[in-house]
Parts: C-alpha cells; structure tokens; sequence
C-alpha cells in the first residue's frame, strides 16, 4: 500500500456536484493498493498515519498526530500511485490491484483509522473525483507498507 499523506487546514472532495468528504484540519490520504496487500497492510498504514507526528506542538515542533489535535481523515484511493512511469511515455498500471480487491482494502484501512478514534471521510471509489485541499506547512509525507520508501 501507498499513501501521500498531506498536512491540511482543510480539504474536500466533489463528484459530479456533490460534495462526498470534507474536513477542517487535518490529514488528506491519498491511498494506492496493489496486488500483493492484505488486511495486515490496511491496518499497518491506518495506525501509522493516525499516530504520525507531523503537527506543531506548543514549542512548533513536528510532535503531534491527527489523534493528539483532534483531527481528522479525508481519504481517498488513487490507483495511480502504482502508475509506473519508467518506460515509454505512458504510464503502466498493472502493479494496481484490481477494483474489487482495492476497494476491499481501501474499506479496511479507513475502518482501521476509524478504530483509531480518528474521523475518517472519503471520496468515492471508481469514480472522477475533484480534490481540494490547502496544504498546511507544507507537509506531505510519503508512506509504503513494503517500506520501499
């Protein structure tokens, strides 16, 4: 699994029109699934970026999860994170795992943050989605359950 995890003041997410995940402060999840995850790499990433010390503590240093400021998740999943770019010109998406797997996972891993005590929203699985969010630092944080980077 992949994610980019951004610092945010705010962010939502809009589908056709209808906004389906909003949040203040926060985390934006962008979260990637390829074949090889399970349930065990959903709840590895949920726990890591409901504890991940990337907000400001009173002496404004990196201190603080979403949990510890009350915060909360606007997460969306993005196949594309799996986009392999390193032949040719057009990017390969066989490392992405199929809809019905990523979906699965993707459900997990917000469940998982929501056992965290974290509030989760989302965007909408399979669909064309317009994201906005404000960056806050700016602060984006890539993460890998395989730990490749």
């Amino acid at each position: 699994m992949r994610a980019v995890v951004q610092k945010v003041s705010q962010s939502k997410v809009t589908v056709d029109g209808e906004i389906t995940g909003e949040i203040g402060q926060g985390l934006m999840v962008l979260l990637g699934v390829t074949h090889e995850d399970t349930e065990a790499d959903a709840k590895y990433m949920a726990e890591k970026i409901a504890n991940l010390r990337i907000f400001e503590d009173d002496d404004e240093k990196l201190n603080l999860s979403v949990k510890d400021i009350g915060g909360a998740v606007l997460s969306v999943s993005q196949f594309t994170l799996y986009g392999d770019c390193r032949r040719g010109r057009r990017p390969s998406f066989t490392d992405a795992a199929r809809p019905e797997q990523a979906n699965a996972l993707y459900e997990m891993f917000n469940a998982y943050l929501r056992e965290e005590g974290v509030p989760v929203e989302t965007g909408r699985f399979q669909t064309h989605m317009m994201v906005e969010l404000t960056n806050d630092g700016p602060v984006t944080m890539l993460l890998d359950s395989s730990k490749n980077f």
